[in-house]
């Protein structure tokens, strides 16, 4: 597991290697392998015979995180803490031998990865463009667990350690220098390894600044003004952001507000505190179950059709150069991939280089890419009017607007240039694919991608399997999702498809809160109280309230003789015919524009829909939110809309903004308790009507998860 060498300068190299997996984690048996290492290294020290320690790895990466299954698994508050303070007593060992101490970084280093590596004196990386650094563990309602908020804090000082531990964010090598995570970089191995052994020939001793008498916190501890005021700034940015949901970064916050006061290892033992009751809460414990159990189950290919070879895109064309089709192109240019991009006149397609060139610019800025890697990527994408430049593309996708005369006609130019296993993707939000895939000339190959916008920032992709659409072309699809880094999910060719199709419960909800009466502002406040990114009524405007009543006139029609109008028509037909306000598009809706931003909710609503007397009960206002997506998503699973508990919830969060600390629609009923759901459905049925019926399979569908 760990590889002992000590070289003639009396400098030893420690190697990483754990037996029977791809890559390092940090866990308990570490622990155990570790310590009697130290100690060894300690007696060394005592005889003269040590200058230094080098850390590293036999893997392509170095540690890329914790043991979160045996941690999840682990129902013992007692147990989980011991865990904690083990791990801190390695680290706490580790960076107190009396000799300089240099992580090398071969390749990514997260999580309790980059505990370890920070718990060393210095850090050197290889400047390889897949390696990423940092602490994710917010993004999972976590916090570190070996002690690195307290050694951030004393490193980079209060304010510049708290978003990069909140944020949750994965730095590449040039970002992790610029943050102040990584002190050197080196081009290769080779160079790395050189560059460890000249700093420890050239550094004395291995102290931390938390070991030395008089040093000091960066920039002051938590009683300083300065500092107090930056950390009541923070507690409302979390507030603002519905962060103040999220429980990592609460006691991110609350860490270092406490251990600003008090000594290292007490601060430390604070963290081992927050990070146990955060591992046995029901929102870290539902994040967990989306973000890493959810999350790898797709990631792995858990609905990708097997048998079929991996397709590795290199050259994709994109047929529209507005703000979705140059969003897909930033995308896959990003991710090393050639692009064709295609407008009907050469001059209106080079508006997409420049939004990408924007982009890029703007990375630049930030410092999150070098200029070599900007002008590399401009290099690869290719602007054009003409089909014919599709020639040699494995996949291309059409981006124009919704119209099913416009995309069956690009899709027909453009197949014409196709060879028999190029795929054609459609990127439409309502249409469905088989009636565009009516006029192809190889219906097999030709797919839904769904992006979001805007699309180099959503990360799902829902693939809509057309009636003829074949199991390899749905797998070439999910592997190309899966190589731009986002997250597939197979959606059958319905209504909606999943994620509109849910979301619209929640807007329809919302409307059918101010046709019985209900303040618009406290409709909006519930909503986003909830945790949702929109309130009902502005989402309502954003998507035009015209695709709200498409999407409703689309569920009549699956629906034939079953369906039930649903009480929100009324009011958007009145707000459509009668109001003359459709939504943002044309800066009348529920809401008053200027320009794109929502100014306020439209005065108008209260003539038009009559506040009625009483205060409403919230928690009924905020189940009747949740229910209704809960319930129409367990709907698409039983109709087979989608295909696995681990889609529906990722789909959930990424695709619409469901609460993430929920975990998840379906998780949400695990959550809530099953039992209990089914009975509140019941009761709201009841006295609200058939949108809250339980689905048949309901209790089936959540015992396969």
């Amino acid at each position: 597991m760990i590889y002992y060498k000590k070289d003639t300068d009396h400098i030893v190299t420690l190697t990483l290697d754990m037996a029977g997996r791809p890559a390092n984690i940090i866990n308990h048996h570490i622990s155990k392998v570790l310590m009697p290492v130290i100690e060894h290294l300690r007696e060394e020290k005592k005889k003269g015979m040590l200058r230094g320690v080098i850390l590293t790895s036999a893997k392509k990466t170095f540690a890329i995180g914790g043991d979160l299954e045996y941690l999840f698994q682990e129902e013992a508050a007692g147990e989980i803490f011991e865990l904690a303070e083990q791990l801190k007593d390695v680290f706490r060992a580790l960076e107190s031998p009396g000799v300089p101490v240099v992580a090398a970084l071969n390749g990514s280093a997260l999580g309790a990865g980059f505990e370890l590596a920070l718990a060393c004196h210095h850090r050197i990386a290889v400047e390889e463009p897949r390696s990423r650094y940092g602490f994710p563990e917010a993004q999972l309602g976590l916090i570190p667990g070996g002690g690195s908020i307290t050694r951030l804090m004393w490193l980079l000082g209060i304010e510049k350690a708290f978003p990069i531990l909140s944020e949750g964010l994965r730095y590449n090598a040039r970002e992790a220098i610029q943050v102040g995570l990584i002190d050197e970089l080196a081009s290769s191995p080779r160079e790395m390894r050189e560059r460890a052994k000249a700093w420890i020939l050239a550094t004395q001793e291995g102290r931390r600044p938390w070991d030395q008498e008089g040093a000091a916190i960066p920039g002051g501890d938590s009683r300083g003004a300065g500092v107090e005021g930056f950390l009541r700034s923070a507690v409302a940015q979390l507030a603002s952001r519905r962060l103040h949901k999220t429980p990592g970064q609460q006691a991110i916050l609350s860490i270092l507000y406490e251990g600003g006061k008090v000594d290292f290892d007490t601060s430390c033992r604070l963290e081992s505190r927050a990070f146990t009751a955060l591992m046995r809460s029901p929102e870290t414990q539902n994040m967990i179950k989306a973000f890493w159990f959810d999350h790898n189950y797709i990631r792995q290919g858990g609905n990708r059709p097997k048998g079929f070879g991996k397709f590795r895109p290199r050259k994709i064309g994109i047929i529209g150069a507005g703000r979705m089709g140059s969003g897909i192109a930033y995308v896959c240019l990003d991710h090393g991939m050639e692009v064709v991009l295609k407008d009907v006149s050469k001059p209106i397609a080079e508006r997409g280089r420049e939004y990408v060139s924007r982009r890029l610019d703007q990375m630049k800025a930030e410092g999150r890419k070098q200029a070599a890697q900007c002008d590399a990527m401009l290099k690869r994408i290719h602007t054009t009017e003409s089909s014919a430049d599709f020639e040699d593309c494995d996949l291309v996708i059409e981006a124009v607007f919704e119209n099913r005369m416009v995309k069956q006609k690009v899709m027909r130019e453009a197949e014409e240039h196709l060879d028999d296993y190029s795929i054609f993707a459609s990127n439409t939000i309502s249409i469905p694919i088989t009636k565009l895939a009516e006029g192809s000339l190889r219906p097999y190959n030709y797919i839904g991608l769904h992006f979001f916008s805007p699309a180099e920032e959503v990360p799902l992709v829902e693939i809509v399997r057309g009636a003829q659409t074949s199991e390899e072309t749905i797998a070439r699809a999910f592997d190309f999702v899966r190589a731009i880094h986002k997250t597939p999910i197979v959606v059958k060719d319905d209504w909606g498809f999943y994620a509109a199709r849910v979301q619209n419960t929640y807007i329809l909800e919302g409307i059918t809160m101010l046709a019985e009466g209900l303040s618009p502002a406290l409709i909006e406040n519930v909503g986003r109280q909830l945790g949702m990114p929109y309130g009902a009524l502005a989402l309502a405007d954003s998507m035009g309230l015209n695709m709200v009543l498409r999407y409703e006139n689309q569920a009549a029609e699956h629906y034939g003789a079953k369906y039930i109008q649903h009480p929100a028509v009324s009011v958007l037909r009145t707000m459509l015919e009668e109001l003359q306000r459709p939504g943002q598009q044309k800066r009348a809706g529920f809401y008053d524009y200027t320009g794109d931003t929502a100014q306020q909710l439209w005065p108008g609503l209260a003539d038009a829909f009559p506040q009625k007397k009483g205060a409403p009960k919230l928690s009924e206002l905020a189940e009747r939110f949740m229910f209704t997506q809960v319930l129409e998503a367990v709907w698409c699973m039983q109709e087979q809309v989608i295909h696995s508990v681990a889609a529906a919830n990722l789909g959930s969060i990424y695709g619409w903004g469901f609460p993430a600390f929920k975990g998840g629609v379906i998780q949400y009923i695990h959550d809530y308790g099953a039992e209990a759901f089914v009975a509140r459905c019941g009761e709201l049925k009841a006295k609200y009507g058939q949108r809250f019926s339980v689905p048949s399979q309901l209790k089936e569908i959540i015992a396969k998860d």
